[in-house]
């Protein structure tokens, strides 16, 4: 059963900083490249935010986030990680990990239906 749980989130002002950490479970976290996702409002659906490949660890950034974030994995622990600097009131959204299929090309799509509950961050003064 697939589990992926996040955290890390919190209130911090506009220009701060903040490390995201999702812990993945129930699939053979080294062969999946893995991503993280942000939803602003549930409504809304979620965007694709930054990717790593499995074995070179080449990242992908979404445009909005590019120069600002940096995701990085540690297959021995199964985690991927997001480090955002200079945050933005634009970027309060609930972050969510997930396993992705896909390359730089073409995209990067879920792997996996299930979500875990996500962690709240909130930028704002």
């Amino acid at each position: 059963q697939v589990q992926l749980v996040e955290s890390g989130g919190g209130l911090v002002q506009p220009g701060g900083s903040l490390r995201l950490s999702c812990v993945a479970s129930g699939f053979t976290f080294g062969d999946y490249a893995m991503a993280w996702y942000r939803q602003a409002d549930p409504g809304k659906e979620r965007e694709w935010v930054a990717a790593i490949t499995t074995l070179s660890g080449t990242t992908d950034y979404a445009v909005s986030v590019k120069g600002r974030f940096t995701i990085s994995r540690d297959n021995s622990e199964n985690t991927v990680d997001l480090q955002m600097t200079n945050l933005k009131p634009e970027d309060t959204a609930v972050y969510y990990c997930n396993a992705v299929r896909g390359n730089i090309i073409r995209g990067w799509s879920p792997q996996f239906g299930s979500w875990g509950q996500g962690t709240q961050v909130t930028i704002s003064s």
